[in-house]
């Protein structure tokens, strides 16, 4: 006998293992690896999982996936970057969704849907891919131009609005009952309830995590990230709204945290491979019978959908001087359905807002404008090869690149940080001693909670879209594994290292670090100089001192660098260097007692 749940944990892995992968190796994207996969082993399929009862299971459970992104969304979204990207954000992205909305709803009503049941799918439908679109941005190197950073703002504001569509499908229902209906009751309950969690969260969190960062127990900051989701999630659930409204209160109300990295970093697993089967399921949910048996309706609806929302999209793109290529671009991107419909779909479905055979059709609907859009977007640059407009770039995302990331915010740090700040450049700062957290956010810096040697934290902290980083670590140890991790997974970026004495600077440039200053020398450098001013020699005689010292010293340091771990080779070396500096001193004094002599 064989565990039958042990067989599909290993389908799902598989899948994460292998499909998402080699999606992205054909570019494709994930996404859509996880929707194949599900296909292939659904009930539709391969048949591994064999019953729809099994996928419905299994998608309930998966949704957790869904809330933990809506978590992440919530950390993402800080007052001020809005405030940034607000003409953006609450100009081309409310636009977008309220024209697409209505344009779409029409068709629905033309189509002999009733009014509120044509509006909720118009705004579900309205919705493009977050994942699925900034992916293909990346990959084709369009996020950081001005079209793909309005790409960016639009599915910005489609996340917020997503999260109170979720919470309000029952209002839509056509013919509801009253328990269906929201009650003037209900609402002022569930807004007392969202300002309580907002309340109350913002005084516990707060000090909840400082708390356990003390404590130095990975798992636990781990298990608090994912109390914090669950808790704020039943609390939304028992007061009868959406649970992944809960999670993304949640991660609003820590958007501003020292911890935030940290908390983005401990989730991003979970996240991942939750929306991963969470794909999956859906794929596995995907009834392929409806393909084959209404394919030309599948097909005008998909043609529908796609040439909607591009001719809306198209028109804000010129409508704010995009330009012909940069439009066309940024519409195509984003002409796909969104993750978000097949939740808001299934909701409806299951609360009777519409017949589940609607659903499972705009699922399909949905799942295969997804795979249209790579598809076009090549197709786009095959037929206009060599009609390239000028690049539309015009700077940086707001926060998040043309910044300095800084590890390790110690007294060299903080130097570092505030000089970057006093000339006006941006910087991320990172530390992983919540004392230091505490003590330096009392003085208006900030600062985040984070072990820098985790690569999850450094992607948290988006040290791939860094214009420098400086490694200002204490500890010896970790400075030379996040030297190895920032060498190996972001080469192109600069490091401008501290090293605490010699056998660092020598470990940090084995790594292959060159830009290294080791710590005190310049300081102790500095006060040898005044010291022998107040010794009897003149300003420049002491700083030419001072200067050929550092010469010999760094010359010294790049040849004991050929064998820095032996021992007897280094003292036979550091004896040699003293002499010759000796000599050299020696020499010097004699040819200046000799011009002496001759002038007087």
């Amino acid at each position: 006998m064989y565990d039958t749940t042990l067989i599909q944990i290993a389908v799902f892995l598989a899948a994460a293992v292998f499909a998402a992968p080699l999606a992205r190796k054909l570019g494709i994207g994930s996404v859509l690896g996880y929707l194949a996969a599900g296909v292939m082993v659904g009930p539709y399929g391969l048949g591994f999982i064999y019953s729809v009862y099994q996928v419905d299971s299994i998608l309930h459970f998966a949704e957790f996936g869904v809330v933990l992104l809506l978590f992440v969304i919530g950390l993402e979204i800080r007052p001020k970057r809005l405030w940034t990207m607000r003409n953006s954000v609450f100009g081309v992205g409310a636009l977008q969704f309220v024209l697409t909305s209505a344009a779409l709803a029409m068709i629905g009503v033309g189509l002999g849907l009733a009014v509120p049941t044509a509006l909720l799918l118009g705004l579900t439908l309205s919705m493009s891919s977050t994942a699925f679109a900034l992916q293909v941005l990346e990959e084709t190197g369009e996020l950081t131009a001005r079209h793909g950073r309005t790409a960016f703002s639009v599915l910005l504001f489609q996340d917020l609005a997503a999260i109170p569509l979720i919470a309000l499908v029952p209002i839509f229902a056509v013919g509801a009952s009253a328990s269906q209906s929201m009650s003037l009751f209900g609402a002022l309950k569930a807004l007392g309830l969202i300002v309580a969690v907002v309340i109350g969260g913002r005084l516990v969190l707060h000090k909840l995590f400082p708390l356990v960062a003390r404590a130095k127990v990975r798992e636990a900051m781990t298990a608090s990230a994912l109390l914090t989701v669950v808790a704020a999630a039943l609390l939304m659930e028992l007061g009868g709204l959406s649970a992944g409204l809960g999670a993304f209160i949640a991660g609003a109300l820590l958007a501003d945290s020292d911890y935030r990295h940290e908390l983005e970093a401990d989730i991003a697993p979970f996240e991942g491979l939750l929306l991963g089967l969470f794909f999956t399921a859906i794929g596995m949910s995907l009834d392929l019978s409806l393909l084959l048996s209404e394919p030309l309706l599948i097909a005008a609806l998909i043609g529908a959908l796609i040439v909607v929302k591009s001719v809306v999209l198209f028109g804000l793109g010129q409508g704010i001087k995009l330009g012909g290529r940069p439009s066309r671009r940024f519409a195509l991107s984003l002409s796909q359905g969104g993750e978000f419909a097949f939740v808001i779909l299934a909701a409806a479905a299951s609360g009777s807002v519409i017949p589940q055979s609607i659903a499972n059709t705009l699922t399909v609907v949905v799942t295969l404008s997804m795979v249209a859009t790579p598809l076009l977007l090549k197709l786009d640059s095959v037929l206009f090869r060599g009609k390239k407009s000028e690049p539309s770039y015009d700077g940086p995302m707001p926060e998040q690149a043309g910044f300095v990331v800084i590890a390790g915010f110690g007294r060299f740090g903080q130097v570092v940080g505030r000089m970057l700040h006093a000339k006006g450049f941006s910087f991320t700062a990172l530390d992983i001693s919540s004392e230091q957290v505490d003590f330096v956010s009392r003085f208006g810096h900030k600062i985040y909670y984070g072990d820098v040697s985790r690569l999850d934290i450094l992607h948290a902290a988006k040290t791939d879209q860094a214009r420098a980083f400086v490694l200002a670590v204490d500890d010896v140890e970790t400075s030379l594994k996040t030297a190895v991790l920032v060498k190996r997974n972001f080469p192109d970026l600069p490091i401008f290292a501290r090293a605490r004495n010699r056998n660092h600077a020598h470990r940090l440039m084995q790594i292959g670090v060159t830009l290294i200053r080791r710590e005190t020398f310049e300081a102790a450098l500095s006060l040898t100089g005044e010291l022998l001013v107040s010794l009897g020699l003149s300003g420049p005689d002491a700083r030419h001192a001072v200067e050929v010292f550092k010469e010999h010293d760094v010359k010294r340091l790049e040849d004991d660098f050929k064998y820095y771990d032996d021992l007897e080779k280094l003292r036979a070396n550091a004896a040699h260097y003293a002499t010759e500096l000796e000599s050299l001193f020696a020499r010097e004094s004699a040819e200046n007692k000799a011009r002496e002599a001759v002038d007087s």
